[in-house]
């Protein structure tokens, strides 16, 4: 087996060689990133690195002009899928923003989000009014919300919003979890207990976050990649990668 077929089997998630232009401009540039079953991984990096560049590539909503993208031990080709078959492989994404049903309760807002049929036959008869409430419980009580469960999500804090909108991914069980900067906006108190989440959502999911915040980040106890114009500057510890001469001149010495 040669290196790149290893390499491939033993990722859930591999990027090589992934370059894509906007109207000249760069964004991704020769980007290799491996991510294996079960990882957790921080991508850190100034503005116009190519963070979300990156994600959008992932998801399918943006197409690399070369390069490979393969899921899953390189069972799929994700650049020949759109976005809606990348989802329902496994590949969920959170945005910056949360996006929540403010008028329905915390816990419809994750029955809305389960996972399960979606025929007309399905929802004719009713599939998510059968759903066992110890499932919508355990995924409230995994993100700190069990006591809001009837609050309307409107009436609750910006980070609750984000713990429901991550609660709502894992309602969809994907595989791999995108995160892009979860703990904007929160007190310091919601970014620890964000860590604590992302940290328990990690024993069962594989978890990217794009992040700023180097505390935050250091709480989450993962490698941590950098990127630089597109491209992988460092990775490592984040010891490792804040000592990097490089990273410091680019990103952390600003």
């Amino acid at each position: 087996m040669t290196n790149k077929e290893s390499l491939v089997t033993q990722a859930l998630l591999y990027l090589d060689g992934v370059s894509v232009s906007f109207d000249g401009y760069r964004a991704i540039n020769n980007l290799s990133l491996y991510l294996a079953k079960g990882e957790m991984r921080a991508v850190i990096g100034p503005n116009g690195a190519g963070k979300t560049t990156m994600m959008d590539i992932v998801t399918g909503k943006t197409r690399p002009d070369t390069g490979d993208i393969l899921f899953d031990s390189g069972r799929h080709d994700l650049t020949q899928l759109d976005e809606t078959a990348i989802a329902e492989l496994g590949i969920g994404r959170k945005f910056q923003k949360p996006t929540v049903f403010e008028m329905h309760s915390v816990a419809d807002n994750i029955l809305l989000a389960l996972k399960g049929p979606r025929s007309p036959f399905a929802s004719l008869f009713g599939w998510r009014n059968n759903v066992e409430r110890e499932k919508i419980d355990a995924i409230l009580e995994t993100c700190g919300l069990a006591a809001l469960r009837e609050r309307p999500a409107g009436e609750i804090s910006h980070g609750q919003k984000q713990w429901l909108e991550i609660g709502m991914l894992l309602a969809q069980d994907p595989a791999i979890l995108l995160v892009d900067e979860p703990v904007a906006g929160m007190t310091d108190a919601e970014t620890v207990q964000t860590a604590d989440l992302l940290r328990e959502i990690n024993k069962t999911h594989s978890v990217v976050v794009v992040e700023h915040d180097m505390a935050f980040v250091k709480a989450l106890d993962c490698k941590v990649t950098c990127l630089h114009e597109g491209s992988v500057l460092a990775e490592g510890t984040l010891d490792q990668v804040a000592g990097d001469q490089r990273v410091i001149e680019v990103y952390l010495g600003r």
